[in-house]
């Protein structure tokens, strides 16, 4: 297939954006972002002129359970980073209006300290109510922050829950951020969340809370002995932590853990073995989206998937039944249901 033209416009700004302006990657991330045809077609060559560049970061996705201190760990944690001279990137999703599709993105005013670093990039973007926790467009801004020059991407989810463990899919290590709890709030967390985090960290672990933070992360180590060993982990992955944010304990442990749990994997080709897997999974997303695009997007399937949804709703067709006809119809369009 013949890739797409290059323009002298979008030349300019990938060369803006490989040389690390701000400006230009943000600019390029609401590029991505949009849903007009002719800006979806200006995004599909910016990145495939910018993919040339073959940057790479180390992506970590964090999700948490809401109060457990989300913005305050990756504020403190970013700032930790870009002490040790390294260049990090925030891509927070914030969840969207189910009515209006707004969303507050507030996350550069909960990050003041990290946002005004010149060593890092925050960017927030709406869900769009997309489930598992991140917006449809997030790894094409993951491809963008990469190839803007940074080191690491902090990839924060909306949420933590089983549908949240879509953003494993983009990233190369998976971070749980848990609060001191209970037996009963650590049965509420979900097995499916357990089984892909590589590293849960107990946050909050100072003050009155430090003995309960203590309990607490040996409870999920517990937990995590009984999951089944993966075969792309080391012996001791994954594993539990403690953390404090707010004293900025604890951080230096967990990012060792990191790079060395990313090194190991680098080394026994699970690195390229994974991210190889994330770019076909990519590419089969974008399909599927592409095909439910048009039925939104083309007049005459609008009006054939309003038809059914009326017949379906009256009693006088199977919901099945409807979705057949509208996916024969997607194969012919010719061909009327």
């Amino acid at each position: 297939m013949t890739a797409p033209a290059r323009t002298p416009d979008l030349e300019t700004l990938a060369a803006r954006i490989a040389a690390g302006e701000r400006r230009a990657l943000a600019r390029a991330i609401t590029l991505v972002e949009s849903t007009k045809p002719e800006d979806r077609a200006k995004a599909t060559a910016l990145l495939q002129r910018l993919a040339e560049t073959g940057r790479e970061a180390l992506r970590i996705g964090l999700s948490g359970t809401p109060g457990v201190g989300k913005s305050t760990f990756i504020e403190a944690f970013g700032m930790f980073l870009t002490a040790q001279g390294l260049k990090v990137a925030v891509l927070a999703v914030d969840p969207s209006s189910t009515r209006t599709g707004g969303s507050i993105l507030g996350d550069k005013t909960r990050m003041e300290r990290l946002s005004r670093d010149p060593n890092a990039f925050i960017r927030p973007s709406p869900s769009l109510s997309e489930l598992g926790g991140v917006s449809r467009r997030t790894r094409e801004a993951v491809a963008l922050v990469e190839a803007a020059g940074f080191d690491v991407v902090l990839i924060e989810t909306v949420g933590v829950g089983q549908s949240e463990t879509m953003v494993a899919e983009m990233s190369d290590l998976f971070i749980l951020l848990l609060a001191p709890a209970g037996g009963d709030e650590l049965q509420g967390v979900k097995r499916g969340i357990m089984e892909t985090a590589d590293l849960i960290l107990v946050n909050k672990a100072d003050g009155d809370l430090k003995p309960v933070a203590t309990r607490t992360c040996a409870d999920y180590a517990g937990a995590l002995r009984l999951l089944r060993k993966r075969t792309e982990d080391p012996e001791g992955f994954p594993k539990a932590m403690m953390v404090s944010a707010i004293e900025e304990h604890g951080l230096d442990a967990a990012w060792q853990e990191m790079t060395a749990l990313a090194e190991w994997r680098k080394a026994e080709g699970h690195w390229a073995a994974q991210r190889a897997r994330q770019a076909r999974g990519w590419f089969e997303a974008e399909v599927r989206q592409g095909l439910l695009a048009r039925l939104t997007e083309d007049a005459d399937m609008r009006a054939q998937m309003a038809t059914l949804g009326g017949e379906v709703a009256e009693g006088r067709l199977s919901a099945s039944q409807a979705a057949a006809d509208i996916l024969a119809a997607l194969e012919s369009p010719e061909k009327k249901p």
